[in-house]
């Protein structure tokens, strides 16, 4: 029994050294040949592009701001219309009750 335990731990241990072997040879680190592989080329219109995009996105921001605040405007204006045309409707039609029925 004993002997058997010794045998596992050596095949152990010899399958974990072949293991680390195998796995060190395979695995390398890549080495960086230089630094100017490693830096993307420069873009001279990116600069451009950039700011043009954000000064549009800027714009269509404020431009959303103002539209709903007009829109905010419009609604309550032809609410005050609406109201405005209701309460006169209302009253020509009790005028006129009153005229025939006369009340």
């Amino acid at each position: 029994m004993g002997e058997e335990y010794g045998l596992r731990v050596a095949e152990t241990v010899t399958t974990a050294t072949s293991r680390s072997f195998y796995t060190s040879s395979v695995a390398k680190v890549e080495t960086r040949t230089s630094a100017e592989e490693e830096t993307p080329p420069i873009d001279p219109g990116a600069v451009d592009r950039a700011y043009r995009l954000h000064r549009a996105r800027r714009a269509a921001r404020q431009r959303w701001h103002r539209e709903k605040r007009w829109a905010g405007v419009r609604f309550w204006l032809v609410l005050a219309l609406a109201l405005v045309a209701a309460v006169l409707l209302a009253a020509r039609t009790l005028g006129e009750i009153e005229r025939i029925f006369g009340l």
